[in-house]
């Protein structure tokens, strides 16, 4: 059987939709975020592997556990993670749950509704932004923010790649009563352009998600890391962007991820945005009445 190294596919941090541990970042905090998404890019990619049967991918993701827990050496990305978590003191907690998405991504095909897909969002998504933030000893009253808006871009991600999926991996975020509401079917994301009622229930989805990013929205202010905040605001506002594609755009038959250029100017907005809304904390930090 292959290892995990084995079974990369050679995708990057900087091939993902949105930054990871950007330059914002401080570099005293990037070598445990890039270990974290090292070892995270790894176990989706074993989840994802055409090749792999399903017990092998669990046998693997098991394999990359071991290593997270001690139990192991032999793979350098759970060897990696695991020496950065120690040099912080922090649990192995994020990264398990992520295993759990994976496997998850191994044996359940379908959701049911919105609270399934929301549930697997808690394990596939939210702790990625709970990792960062603990890395950057942010208070856990963050967490609301960061679990919505690390669930609204797990659910951009599979309603811009719903067709592949389905096509490649028999794999379907699409909850079953979206479908059923809208008189869509699931048969109908193999179409190389969506038929009306499935566009009808992509957009759908797309709005529901757009009220996710409508809670995340204050997260930066909250965050006490300045770079942190200003890496949150630039996330949010290519999400905003993207949820605007997938509102008038068919994923099955049109663009809907963001060039490098759409990345830069969106992105530049974030930053304007995170900029204004630091300076609008500062000052209304300068001017709360002082106890006498």
């Amino acid at each position: 059987m292959i290892t995990p190294v084995e079974a990369r596919s050679g995708k990057g941090h900087r091939d993902e939709n949105f930054p990871v541990a950007s330059r914002l970042i401080d570099p005293r905090h990037r070598a445990p975020i890039l270990a974290f998404y090292e070892f995270v890019r790894t176990a989706d990619d074993i989840a994802d592997h055409s090749s792999l049967d399903p017990q092998k991918k669990l046998a693997l993701l098991d394999r990359l556990e071991a290593g997270l827990l001690g139990d192991s050496d032999a793979d350098p990305v759970a060897l990696a993670l695991r020496s950065q978590l120690a040099l912080r003191q922090l649990s192995p907690r994020h990264a398990q749950d992520l295993l759990t998405a994976f496997r998850m991504d191994v044996t359940k095909l379908r959701y049911r509704d919105w609270e399934d897909l929301i549930g697997y969002c808690t394990y596939s998504a939210m702790p990625v932004g709970r990792f960062v933030l603990d890395v950057h000893g942010e208070s856990h009253a963050t967490w609301p923010f960061n679990d919505a808006l690390c669930a609204a871009l797990q659910i951009i991600n599979h309603l811009q790649d719903c067709g592949t999926d389905y096509r490649k991996l028999d794999r379907v975020y699409i909850p079953l009563d979206a479908f059923a509401a809208g008189g869509a079917h699931v048969e109908m994301l193999r179409a190389d352009r969506a038929p009306a009622p499935l566009l009808a229930c992509i957009r759908a989805l797309a709005e529901r998600t757009g009220q996710l990013l409508s809670e995340s929205w204050p997260f930066s202010s909250h965050i006490e890391d300045a770079r942190l905040a200003l890496e949150v605001s630039v996330i949010q506002a290519l999400a905003e962007r993207l949820i605007g594609l997938l509102r008038s755009r068919d994923p099955l038959s049109q663009r809907v991820h963001l060039g490098t250029a759409g990345v830069a100017g969106f992105g530049l907005l974030g930053l304007i945005s995170g900029v204004t809304r630091r300076i609008g904390r500062v000052f209304a930090a300068g001017h709360e009445p002082q106890d006498a």
